[in-house]
């Protein structure tokens, strides 16, 4: 399983509109747009689990244009520590 980060989503696009289109690479295990706590609002980027495919669907969907924005995407890096830089 592999984690993927996605960034420069458009802000109305949801989980839903995501998972298709990763769906092509692979089986997509979760899809989550992070939203802001305060507002609710999309933050624009997400995180997508992929039991297989990562690999395929980062090289075809990096750059590639989804609801007016070019997507940005690449393998998940793990979160450090908030105050640890």
């Amino acid at each position: 399983m592999k984690t993927i980060y996605v960034g420069n989503i458009n802000y109305n696009a949801t989980a839903e509109d995501l998972k298709p289109l990763f769906s092509q690479y692979g089986e997509v295990i979760s899809v989550k747009i992070i939203n802001d706590r305060e507002t609710g609002r999309s933050k624009g980027f997400g995180f997508v689990e992929m039991e297989s495919g990562a690999e395929t669907a980062i090289e075809e969907l990096d750059g590639k244009e989804f609801q007016g924005r070019r997507l940005r995407v690449n393998e998940a890096r793990p979160r450090t520590p908030r105050g640890e830089n």
